[in-house]
């Protein structure tokens, strides 16, 4: 499968998951909403920065993660 083909539908998977989980964020802190949301976006730029591999996908959720939880501090 062409590689371009996976990162866009491995974007757009993470994105969609992202989008239906902040429906269940009802009883969250604004921290933990924050930081949810900043993995959800970091593992997108990381999918998309890195042409769809694992590692940056990951690494983008877990920094994004960490950013998050501080924004929302």
């Amino acid at each position: 499968m062409n590689n371009t083909l996976t990162a866009k539908r491995l974007t757009t998977l993470v994105a969609l998951a992202s989008a239906l989980s902040m429906t269940a964020c009802g009883s969250m802190s604004t921290r933990d909403k924050s930081t949810a949301l900043g993995a959800g976006i970091g593992a997108v730029s990381g999918a998309v920065l890195t042409g769809g591999s694992a590692f940056g996908t990951v690494g983008g959720a877990a920094i994004g993660g960490v950013i998050g939880n501080q924004v929302g501090k």
